[in-house]
């Protein structure tokens, strides 16, 4: 056998939805994040309820990379339904582990050197007493064959199901059950055949497991968010879930009295008008939903536009159009978002790229809407929201809130005049004050028609250019509020490379395994595109934008918004609702710079 491969190699678990695939693989994944290798996962699932195959997949890597190999060199086989065609997919010498039971394989399947493990679930399952737990109990068998053979530290897998099912005894002591049948049948009956082997290591020191959706939550929270209107849908759903929880804990009173508000609406569009209804009375206020759900919004983020409301989205984007694929990822609502609604709009886009950037920008989101006075986008993603991210711990920051430009009693004592729409300061963003001010010049009416300074009635063709001249102006302005890019690579070099969000970390490997190819890339984190990235697209001869959606969404908004240069500009897209690889992307690029 050849030199063992340690740490740094994928495993893929195939099974059926609603079969406790989830449960057993979280164990599989927390376990290793707890021996300190670098570990990432994906949960591939159906958009079903229950019976559908899925897939979830466990890269190591002694960087942590957070980003998926398309190559599989472990992959454990428990569905009969798709067992033939995952077997196909896996390259020649990997090992596959599979149930034995309900699987047969030919040997005209199987690639030179595949090494294969059977398991006789169906037959070890027998052992476990309570019949209602063995569909569910069943993949955890799997994981004590893994653990027997690669030499997963047992102590740390009892300690995650103790932790996993906290305050229930009953399933602890289930599931280490199981957990020993595959231990000692692997240890008894299978000899080790292949080069793979797991080491504990220090990659994960100070570093924490975390969805994307539960950092947003967080972020919202320690943003002053206390009103949170939404609807449910794919993927965006546990976020506000979570809010709830969350809210719950920290805006209670030590009386029991709640200090913020969460409503489920009876869709979309009432949920987005609770939101604006809520700025305009001056709270911190979001929806949380997906591209479908912002379709529904239109109407209302073009009254939070042109009327100036302060409000917050998160937009956790799924494949589309239409009902698209529910529970597969995409990037595909930029220019949804970034133009919504009818007539000449232009909103703020912020792209996390991770569960800690979520944390951030959301609090990041609240300042915006504030200073600004209008809707703020934060554009995450299924892969990003609802998968578990191996991430550094949030820091939160002691800054104060940025509320804008908001007179109180004694600033209105001092002005002359108060008008809404009023530009005093000739920088595009005007005074609001908060109903229940105690003044008369306090009091004022939103308007959604044409308006005047004082947001009086009007149809007049001059006001309406003066205001929506005046709007561009503001989001112009947002450039000097947003966060910057990150640059990174060889900055000397005229090849140039543009991600965002989740693609970034695909990105951020390639650039890792081809250090040879003079390459510089620019992380973009938000919209509109400050000075930089313009002088990153000026400084090179070519620019490659990487991005999960088919037409190019970020692409299409560079040529607007940075004009002349369209010719410098190729694509790197990946949308077929699985989060993009390292793989993808430098297969692609190694193509166009014809070094393949």
């Amino acid at each position: 056998m050849s030199a063992p491969i340690i740490n740094d190699f994928s495993i893929r678990v195939a099974t059926a939805n609603g079969t406790g695939s989830q449960s057993s693989n979280t164990i599989l994944f927390k376990s290793l994040f707890r021996m300190g290798i670098g570990v990432c996962a994906k949960n591939l699932f159906p958009s079903n309820i229950q019976g559908l195959p899925t897939w979830f997949q466990i890269r190591v890597s002694p960087k942590g990379y957070q980003n998926l190999r398309e190559e599989d060199d472990i992959v454990v086989l428990m569905n009969p339904e798709t067992a033939h065609e995952d077997l196909a997919r896996v390259h020649a010498g990997a090992s596959v582990f599979y149930n034995a039971d309900l699987i047969r394989f030919n040997k005209e399947e199987l690639k030179s050197g595949t090494v294969l493990y059977a398991l006789p679930v169906e037959e070890l399952a027998k052992k476990i007493v309570d019949a209602k737990l063995r569909t569910l109990l069943k993949n955890v068998i799997y994981v004590g064959a893994l653990a027997a053979l690669y030499k997963i530290d047992k102590e740390t897998l009892v300690s995650v199901i103790q932790d996993q099912f906290k305050n229930k005894a009953a399933a602890v002591s289930a599931n280490l059950h199981a957990l020993e049948l595959g231990i000692e049948f692997a240890s008894e009956n299978l000899k080790k055949a292949d080069k793979y082997e797991f080491k504990k290591g220090t990659v994960n020191t100070d570093k924490i497991i975390i969805d994307g959706n539960t950092a947003c939550a967080l972020g919202a929270i320690y943003g002053g968010c206390t009103v949170v209107a939404w609807y449910p849908i794919t993927p965006s759903s546990s976020l506000a879930e979570t809010m709830e929880s969350y809210l719950a804990q920290f805006r209670t009173d030590s009386d029991g009295k709640a200090k913020y508000a969460i409503v489920q609406a009876e869709d979309e569009l009432a949920s987005i008008g609770m939101v604006i209804g809520a700025g305009w009375a001056g709270v911190r206020a979001m929806t949380a939903t997906s591209g479908p759900g912002i379709s529904l919004m239109n109407e209302f983020i073009g009254l939070a536009y042109y009327a100036e409301v302060p409000a917050v989205i998160v937009d956790v984007q799924r494949v589309g159009p239409s009902t698209g694929l529910p529970t597969r990822t995409q990037q595909g609502d930029i220019l949804e978002c970034a133009q919504a609604s009818h007539g000449d709009t232009k909103h703020v886009l912020l792209f996390p790229s991770s569960p800690g950037e979520s944390f951030e920008m959301m609090q990041a989101a609240f300042d915006l809407a504030d200073r600004l006075q209008t809707v703020v986008f934060v554009m995450s993603d299924l892969d990003l929201g609802m998968n578990s991210w191996v991430d550094q711990e949030l820091n939160y920051s002691e800054k104060k809130f940025d509320r804008g430009k908001v007179l109180g009693e004694k600033q209105l004592d001092q002005v002359k005049q108060f008008g809404r729409y009023l530009d005093v300061d000739k920088d595009s963003i005007c005074y609001r004050t908060l109903p229940g001010t105690n003044h008369i010049k306090g009091a004022y009416f939103l308007r959604g028609t044409g308006h005047d300074e004082f947001s009086r009635y009007t149809e007049s063709p001059e006001m309406f250019m003066k205001n929506m001249e005046r709007l561009l102006n503001k989001w112009h302005s947002a450039k000097r509020f947003v966060p910057e890019p990150i640059l990174s690579g060889q900055p000397k070099s005229k090849v140039g490379m543009i991600a965002y969000g989740t693609t970034h970390h695909a990105v951020a490997e390639v650039l890792d395994r081809v250090k040879s190819t003079p390459l510089k890339y620019l992380r973009v984190r938000a919209y509109p595109f400050t000075a930089d990235v313009e002088d990153f697209v000026r400084s090179c001869d070519r620019v490659f934008v990487v991005e999960q959606n088919r037409d190019g969404q970020l692409r299409q908004l560079l040529e607007i918004d940075i004009p002349g240069h369209q010719q410098k500009f190729r694509s790197i897209k990946c949308y077929g609702g699985f989060p993009i690889s390292a793989d993808f992307v430098q297969r692609e690029l190694e193509k166009e710079l014809g070094t393949r």
